[in-house]
C-alpha cells in the first residue's frame, strides 16, 4: 500500500486519526521514502497503537486539573532569574 491510500474521510488507512495524526504518520513515510528506508516498521505500528489507544490519564478530582493548568500557566508566562539573557557588553 503506498502512504497515498487515504479514505475518503481523509484518513491513512482509514484509521480514526486527528489530522494532526495523519500528518505524522505521512510525515513518517515521507521520511523514511526520502532516506531509502522501508517504512512499514514495528516503528509505524508502535505509532499507530499509541495513537489509537492513548494511556489513560486518571486524575483524582477536577481540583488536581486547575492546579495542573495553573502551573502550566505560571511555568510558561515566568521566568526563572538565572533564565534571563545576560547582557555582556560594557
Amino acid at each position: 500500500m503506498m502512504k497515498s491510500d487515504l479514505s475518503p474521510n481523509g484518513a491513512w488507512h482509514g484509521l480514526p486519526l486527528s489530522p494532526a495524526q495523519n500528518r505524522e504518520v505521512l510525515n513518517y513515510i515521507q521520511r523514511c521514502e526520502r532516506a531509502g528506508v522501508a517504512w512499514d516498521t514495528p516503528a509505524l505500528r508502535d505509532m499507530l497503537h499509541d495513537m489509537l489507544h492513548p494511556p489513560e490519564v486518571a486524575l483524582d478530582s477536577t481540583d488536581e486539573l486547575t492546579q495542573y493548568a495553573e502551573n502550566e500557566v505560571f511555568a510558561a508566562t515566568h521566568e526563572e532569574p538565572d533564565d534571563r539573557p545576560v547582557d555582556d557588553a560594557p
